[in-house]
């Protein structure tokens, strides 16, 4: 298996190493002190030394699984990036953000994913981008800190490890067509209701009434949005208890056709798939995501291999 590393310093290291170690994709992680003035410091020098080290988690990934891109992305969902010497309670140097690379190549990857960020924000991104000088492991009681202590300190909201856990879907693999290519792609019906925010008829589409195991993917982009595993037969629509991935759709506020309704829509095309509903199995979470079928297409488990998503497949059951 190849394996690649990055260093991520994002505040107190106890809580950015558990949200990182559960991203599926990463193998190992440890925490250790990086870019500092001395070799082989202590956590008391460290904090009250000056030494000018940051507290900072070294990741080890799978690239096959999971790009470089999206690990800096999901490292960006729990920091505070224009904070200077400070994340959550803690301040200080030790405390700063900051991004090391032992290879060279990955500079570009990660100033494009900081650019990228900044267009969220007025305020200037602060973290660092540096290559890694120097780095040590910190004191093994640090080490998986949360995991041995999981009521311990943390600057993180508990909830972030839930949300890593689920982030299976890379949305660097998925983009918009054109609207010419996008003419040509889907059928009139489909058309209607990803672009237009129509509903296909009940009893009368192609995935109420199926089961089989396989994945559903947006019909506009490809990008994976629910599993075989978590539909249950409900209306007169294909009906799914949870996406694959939570981060994959959005949600938006429904008040047409005299009605209040949550509406569900994809991340990567913004395409219109239905309503999400609070009448679902309670076993399964109590949720229910009524879909148009002509918003989706549908990948026998046999085929997803073959088809590009066989790292899915797990998720299929």
């Amino acid at each position: 298996m190849e394996r690649k590393e990055i260093y991520l310093a994002g505040g107190c290291f106890w809580g950015t190493e558990k949200y990182l170690k559960s991203i599926p994709g990463v193998k190992n992680t440890e925490v250790g002190y990086a870019n500092g003035m001395i070799q082989n410091p202590s956590y008391e020098d460290v904090c009250h030394k000056n030494t000018g080290h940051a507290e900072t988690v070294r990741v080890e990934y799978d690239p096959k699984y999971i790009d470089l891109t999206h690990v800096i992305n999901l490292f960006f969902q729990v920091i505070d990036p224009t904070s200077v010497n400070r994340q959550g309670n803690d301040v200080g140097s030790q405390y700063r953000t900051g991004i090391y690379y032992v290879d060279p190549k990955d500079e570009p990857i990660i100033l494009a994913a900081v650019s990228e960020l900044q267009k969220k924000y007025d305020r200037r991104i602060a973290v660092e981008i540096l290559p890694l000088i120097n780095y040590s492991p910190a004191e093994e009681y640090h080490q998986d800190y949360l995991t041995k202590n999981p009521n311990g300190y943390c600057h993180i909201e508990r909830d972030a490890f839930d949300r890593a856990r689920q982030s299976i879907v890379n949305p660097s693999d998925y983009s918009m067509p054109e609207e010419i290519e996008l003419r040509k792609k889907l059928t009139q019906l489909q058309y209607r209701v990803t672009r237009e925010n129509t509903t296909e008829e009940p009893y009368q589409n192609e995935y109420y009434d199926q089961f089989s195991p396989g994945i559903y993917v947006d019909i506009v982009t490809g990008e994976p949005l629910f599993s075989s595993a978590d539909k249950f037969d409900s209306c007169g629509w294909p009906a799914f208890s949870k996406p694959i991935d939570p981060s994959v759709i959005n949600t938006t506020l429904d008040k047409t056709w005299g009605m209040v309704r949550e509406e569900v829509r994809s991340r990567i095309g913004d395409n219109h798939l239905g309503h999400v509903f609070p009448d679902g199995p309670e076993e399964s979470g109590g949720l229910r995501y009524c879909i148009n079928s002509a918003s989706l297409r549908f990948i026998p488990k046999e085929n997803m291999e073959a088809e590009g998503y066989g790292k899915y497949l797990p998720n299929i059951g």
